[in-house]
Parts: C-alpha cells; sequence; structure tokens
C-alpha cells in the first residue's frame, strides 16, 4: 500500500471534493481525506510519500488525438512558423542533411498565419512590386514549384496544421503518379493551375494518393515512436488517451501492452472503413481491459476550416462559390450507425462546419429511435451519468468531434440526444483569426463549449494533436481565457460569454472524457475505487491566474498506483 500525504488534493468528487492525503493499494484509491485520519488508518504498514504541499488532480485524458501521427511528427519537420520563407528555409536544412531521393516530411504549416514578407528596401516608399507572393496557388496555398526550388533533389510532403490539407513537391507527385490527367477521388480535390496541372496542393482524401507512396512505419518501429511519445504525454499530465488513427496504431498499442510497455490508458476508435471487418470479428465497444479498449467507430461528415472545406450552410466569407465539402449527409450517416449499432459500436462523427453538425445531429436523431426502439433489452451500455440525466443517457455513447460551428437551433440537440460535445478548446485560441475572418459573425456560435454546457451535454475535452499540442495545461487556458499566449485578442478573451471556470474545464478533461468511453464508474476523479491515476503539479490551477494555466508543468504523474514520471518515485 502507499499513501501520499502533505498535498493538495482536488477529486473532483462532489461529496469529498478536497483532502490532504490519500491511500492507494491494487492500483485503486483506497481512502482520500485529510493527513492525520489517513495516516492513522494506512500509514503502519504502508510506504509514505511526502509531497511537499504540491497540488494534485486526477490524471488528465485527452479525448481526441492521434496518436501515430502525433509519435510520427515529433521526427518531422515543424513547420508551424510564422511565414512561408521560414517554412521553406526549414525545408531546405533538411534536404542538406538528407540523401538525394530520401522522403522529406513535414507537419503544421498555415498559409492562413503566414505573415508577408518585408518589402526589399528598393520598394519602400511606394507601390508593391517588391512584395513577393505568400503562394501562387488558388486560395493563396503555396506551391509545388516553392519546394522543388528549396529540396530538387528529393520528394517531399508537408501536411497541413489541420491534417486536412497536403503540400507536395513534383518528385512526390511523380512518385504519387499525380498529373494533369489525374481524376480527383471521391471526397478530395487536386488543386490546378490555369493549364490544369496540379499544383501541389491536395484536399481532403486527395492527400491519400500521396500517403500511399509513402514509407510507412509500422510494427516494432512504429512501436518504438509511440513509446518515445508516451513519456511526452505524461510529462504534459496526460494518463489516458482515446485515439483516432488507424489499424497500424492498434497493431503497435498492442505491442507495447503485450511487453508491458503501455503505460496510458488507450480508448481505440476504429476507422468507418473498418466497421465491416470489426463487425465480422465481433468486437464490440469495451472489448479489452483496463490499459487498452475499444471504443467506437469514426467517420468524417466534412473538412476543416483552414482549407475551406467544412461543410457550410452559407457560404465563406469573401468566398460567394465556397460553401465547403461535405463528405456524408444525415442518411448516409444513419446508415453506418445502424450497423455499429448491431455491433455496440458508438459512432464518433467529425463536423466542423454548421451544415455538417446539422447533418450529424438529425442522423443521431434517427439513430436514437432506431434504439429506443429496438435496443432497449440487449446491446447497449450500462453505465451511470454524468452531468444530466436524460431519456438516452444509458445509450450508447455517441459523439460529435470537435463541434466547431453549430447553427443556433442545432446548440440544443447534443443534450437533447445524450451525444458528447467532444472537443478541443486549443482549437478556438489558434483559429480565432481565421473564424473571424472565414465565418464572420457565426464565429459567436463556435467554440461554443459554454453553451454546451448550459443546454447540459457532456464536455470531453482533448487536443486533436498533432494538430495542436497535447499539453493540456494549454488547452485548460484556452477554455477559461479564450486568449492566446500572447493574451490577444484581449484582456477578457474572444467572445468571453464561451469562457469556463477552470473546474468546468477540468472536468472535461477528467469526467467527460471518462463519461465518453463509458468509464465514469472508475475513472475521471480520485475517490475509492477509482484508478489511481493523478499528476502532481509545480502550480495550483484552482488559485492561479488565468493567464499561468499555460505554464502550469507536472511534477509527477501516476497511473494505476505507479509512479510513471516525475520527481516522486
Amino acid at each position: 500500500m502507499l499513501v501520499l500525504h502533505n498535498a493538495r488534493i482536488y477529486t473532483l468528487d462532489d461529496r469529498t471534493p478536497t483532502g490532504t492525503a490519500m491511500a492507494i493499494d491494487g492500483g485503486r484509491v483506497m481512502a482520500i481525506g485529510e493527513e492525520g485520519e489517513i495516516l492513522t488508518r494506512f500509514g503502519g504498514g504502508a510506504h509514505t510519500q511526502n509531497l511537499d504541499g504540491h497540488p494534485v488532480i486526477p490524471g488528465m485524458i485527452d479525448a481526441h488525438i492521434h496518436l501515430q501521427h502525433y509519435a510520427l511528427s515529433l521526427q518531422k519537420i515543424d513547420c508551424e512558423v510564422p511565414t512561408l520563407e521560414e517554412c521553406l528555409r526549414r525545408v531546405a536544412e533538411r534536404a542538406r542533411a538528407s540523401k538525394p531521393g530520401e522522403w522529406i516530411l513535414g507537419h503544421g504549416w498555415n498559409q492562413n498565419e503566414w505573415r508577408p514578407p518585408l518589402d526589399p528596401p528598393r520598394s519602400r516608399g511606394g507601390g508593391q512590386e517588391g512584395r513577393r507572393s505568400q503562394g501562387g496557388g488558388e486560395g493563396g496555398f503555396p506551391t509545388a514549384a516553392q519546394l522543388d526550388e528549396v529540396a530538387p533533389n528529393n520528394p517531399v510532403y508537408l501536411t497541413h496544421k489541420s491534417l486536412h490539407t497536403g503540400w507536395a513537391n513534383s518528385a512526390a507527385l511523380q512518385e504519387a503518379k499525380i498529373n494533369a490527367a489525374t481524376v480527383d477521388p471521391h471526397g478530395g480535390k487536386i488543386l490546378r493551375d490555369q493549364h490544369g496541372r496540379p499544383t501541389g496542393i491536395l484536399l481532403e482524401v486527395a492527400m491519400t494518393l500521396v500517403g500511399a507512396v509513402i514509407p510507412q512505419a509500422e510494427g516494432d518501429e512504429l512501436a518504438k515512436a509511440i513509446k518515445i511519445a508516451q513519456t511526452s504525454l505524461w510529462e504534459m499530465g496526460l494518463t489516458g488517451i482515446h485515439d483516432f488513427d488507424g489499424s497500424a496504431c492498434f497493431d503497435a498499442l498492442q505491442r507495447l501492452h503485450q511487453r508491458g510497455e503501455l503505460g496510458l490508458r488507450v480508448v481505440k476508435n476504429i476507422p468507418i472503413a473498418d466497421l465491416p471487418h470489426a463487425r465480422a470479428l465481433g468486437l464490440r465497444s469495451g472489448f479489452g481491459d483496463e490499459i487498452l479498449r475499444i471504443g467506437g467507430v469514426k467517420a468524417f461528415a466534412d473538412g476543416a476550416l483552414g482549407p475551406h472545406t467544412a461543410a457550410m450552410l452559407q457560404p465563406y466569407e469573401n468566398l460567394p462559390d465556397n460553401r465547403g465539402m461535405l463528405f456524408l449527409d444525415a442518411e448516409q450517416l444513419f446508415e453506418y450507425g445502424l450497423e455499429a449499432a448491431h455491433a455496440s459500436l458508438p459512432l464518433a462523427v467529425h463536423a466542423i462546419g454548421d451544415r455538417a453538425n446539422h447533418e450529424v445531429l438529425n442522423a443521431f436523431e434517427k439513430l436514437r429511435e432506431f434504439e429506443l426502439d429496438e435496443m432497449t433489452e440487449d446491446g447497449r451500455p450500462e453505465t451511470g451519468h454524468y452531468g444530466h440525466r436524460s431519456p438516452v443517457s444509458c445509450l450508447l455513447r455517441h459523439r460529435i468531434e470537435h463541434v466547431q460551428l453549430i447553427h443556433p437551433e442545432d446548440a440544443p440537440r447534443l443534450a437533447e440526444l445524450g451525444v458528447v460535445a467532444s472537443m478541443q478548446p486549443i482549437h478556438a485560441t489558434s483559429d480565432m483569426l481565421m473564424a473571424d475572418r472565414y465565418w464572420g459573425k457565426r464565429a459567436a456560435n463556435a467554440y461554443a463549449w459554454r453553451s454546451q454546457l448550459d443546454h447540459g451535454a457532456v464536455l470531453a475535452f482533448g487536443s486533436d494533436a498533432p494538430v495542436e499540442s497535447p499539453n493540456p495545461f494549454w488547452g485548460l487556458h484556452a477554455a477559461v481565457a479564450r486568449q492566446r499566449a500572447d493574451g490577444s485578442p484581449a484582456p477578457e478573451g474572444w467572445y468571453p460569454e464561451q469562457r469556463l471556470t477552470i473546474g468546468q474545464a477540468l472536468r472535461a478533461y477528467t469526467l467527460g472524457a471518462a463519461y465518453a468511453a463509458g468509464t465514469e464508474d472508475r475513472q475521471g476523479k480520485l475517490t475509492p475505487g477509482y484508478w489511481a491515476d493523478l499528476v502532481v503539479l509545480d502550480i495550483d490551477p484552482f488559485v492561479c491566474e488565468p493567464g499561468e494555466l499555460r505554464q502550469i508543468k507536472p511534477v509527477s504523474a501516476m497511473v494505476a498506483g505507479q509512479w510513471v514520471f516525475g520527481g516522486f518515485f
């Protein structure tokens, strides 16, 4: 048995919200309370550790991460830079260190955030003739030619920050056999110049054309990368994740688990393309153990804001012909939902734009009717409640991933239908300038987690890493302050009416994420019988200023009663 004492413990259990000591045995919390009581009851035969007054919170859960992509992104060029020139400079630097013909990969560029280059001295004082273009392709996107210039001997492929757009050079396009005669794949688009030639920009499903020819890490190689990433996630305060990558990631996770090297609790979601295989095998939500288990089925209803492929009810501002790309309408999603429901697998549907969210909610409304009619006696997970009670709260834990822009008439429907609002607060502060520019006044209904909470929906927070940093304290800061690290756009934050309290935001990273996984009866708070997953912090999030939340660093992290990181081994 282990007793932790001299701590400020925030349990997130309303019955015993705080304590100064905790007893742990068998990977679970045995008791929590005041130091004298706990040491008297358990201290005699236990190993005791003094936490020197540090604050302790439940281990945090990233409810939406792409673990394989994140792990491999740690090996790629970091392209999240303020200018096109800096991005190209980093590609050139990697090219000089690479063998001819070796693939050069990067992630994180965002043409919407690039600053214009300074005018050369000769152009100062008048005219624009000295200003170089930031892109050259359609919609201000960069081009293959720009990559060709800095990496002439290597195929180069850089993924957009949103992961919904790719930027390839000519060598990469040639490897993928993409040319003027290549037909756009269903659900994707190859941007072309005025002569019909590919510019190097691939939207949505078109990205798979290059992705298919890039040598992919898999098996033990991928497992090694994930193991390295696991350490970085512990250091950020994460003890659990909900993963949304594919079968190669699942294989790597199983390898780590079998070797006893997987120390994150992972809920593994299944791509919609694999649903028939999952049904044929008889996989159901919850299959697995306390470390690695099956979640739901992931589908995409639309694209993303950055490349303007999120499906909209009305056109983007200043783009009157563009309403984005809808990949699945309500009827199609309902059909997928029926197939998944028969296997007791909930749907997790990516929806960014207001039209996409509308279609997804329509599908869930029909699906709930089916579940209530056909599945009341069999096939539903019997679990508890979190945050509210509704007629459908005991059915499949369906989710909408992102819920970035929702029409006001649709906003109450997630709560009404018992659909989890799986949102990523850090998206708001990253995207706020783009949202104002391309959604205009509609941005008042964007990233509206306070509205969802007020309507009664369950919030489950994550990062969408590597789209954003998986650091949950950056996410907490975004949720509480709705500001960037520099304090912009204003002291009160961006649309401050959507701000959360620290307690509400922290619950979304713990109890809300556990509810989404159906584990809220044993995960997400520190109370007797729950998993002993916790984080020791250097700064108390409940007393610090909102601006300090981004600065918090875990001192130690524990999973199942075992220290996995930090100074209290």
